[in-house]
């Protein structure tokens, strides 16, 4: 039997195939036509629309000028709309539009083809261990303390 590897070197080599991967599916879902994080928000705007700016931020875990710039971005292009709301002049309210959902679908199509053609060419066994190795990392996870990073999850 090999010798058991150190954790951090597998921990690190986690963030490293987790942040590739996240460029992978990235650059694919751009190439449909959304980014992968544009479609974070569309994706939060699809369950709760509309939503104050301010609550949109909250459910990403991002600081709101960084959530205002992107929905600034999505609205140039329709994919948002912006209101008054009518509770608090102050706040504004973000809605998906019409064409926001038709390129969230044509995102996350792309982005599900690319999952599946690399997670697809594991063999069944594998695929099973992964999946539950992955849910023993996110189980480890959920005991550390919890902080601004794990509430955004």
């Amino acid at each position: 039997m090999s010798e058991r590897p150190d954790p951090v070197d597998v921990g690190l080599h986690y963030l490293a195939v987790g942040h590739f991967l996240r460029k992978v599916v990235d650059d694919h879902m751009t190439a449909g036509g959304l980014s992968l994080a544009r479609s974070k928000v569309l994706e939060v705007l699809t369950h709760r629309s509309p939503l104050q700016q301010s609550a949109l931020a909250e459910a990403l875990g991002h600081a709101p000028r960084s959530v205002t710039q992107a929905v600034e971005a999505l609205e140039r292009e329709g994919l948002v709309e912006r209101t008054t709301s009518a509770e608090d002049r102050r706040s504004k309210l973000v809605t998906l539009t019409p064409p926001g959902a038709t390129a969230l679908a044509a995102g996350a199509t792309a982005g599900h083809a690319v999952l599946s053609e690399i997670f697809g060419a594991l063999p069944d066994a594998e695929l099973v261990r992964l999946d539950t190795l992955l849910a023993a990392i996110d189980t480890a996870m959920s005991a550390q303390p919890k902080g601004k990073t794990a509430e955004a999850r």
